[in-house]
């Protein structure tokens, strides 16, 4: 069973992903990336993978958001915690070392770690989240927008015919 958790000390964050990590706690990290962003007494944050078995690649571009928002937000580079030679051969093959500082193990504790609530949304709010993510991973290199672009397009063209929004078009 896969799981979150977060713990907080001197304006250090920390989400630890736990087990098999899939686009259904994808709202959960969603939320935590908006109260991240109003934090006040945010000085950095550390994404622990010490204990992942898998991640998808919804939760990759909630990941990727999450540093995107910390730059621009707090000026300040997060830090991932990949022990996982394969982990680590995922992220860096999404770009991820562009845009985190990743480590083989964590340096200091962290303190106790509580679990953040998983959060259950509709899905046409999971399926946007999942349409932003992959927006998210193409924007970090060709080589992501090549592989993510299909399925970008796919997600917009049934957003389309459900609400008969325009649609953003991928180029």
């Amino acid at each position: 069973m896969s799981k979150l958790l977060f713990a907080e000390r001197d304006g250090v964050q920390v989400l630890k992903l736990i087990g098999d990590v899939r686009v259904t706690l994808g709202p959960t990290i969603s939320t935590f990336l908006t109260r991240l962003g109003e934090s006040k007494t945010f000085k950095s944050i550390i994404i622990d993978l010490t204990e992942t078995t898998g991640i998808d690649s919804t939760t990759l571009g909630l990941l990727a958001k999450i540093s995107l928002t910390t730059q621009k937000s707090f000026s300040t580079i997060p830090t991932i915690i990949s022990p996982n030679e394969d982990m680590t051969r995922i992220l860096e093959s999404m770009g991820f070392e562009k845009i985190f500082v990743i480590l083989k193990e964590l340096v200091t504790e962290c303190g106790q770690l509580g679990e953040l609530h998983t959060e259950i949304v509709s899905e046409s709010k999971l399926r946007k989240q999942v349409l932003d993510a992959h927006r998210v991973l193409m924007s970090l290199n060709e080589r992501n927008r090549g592989e993510f672009q299909d399925l970008v397009q796919a997600l917009e063209d049934e957003r389309v015919g459900e609400s008969h929004e325009p649609r953003d078009r991928v180029a």
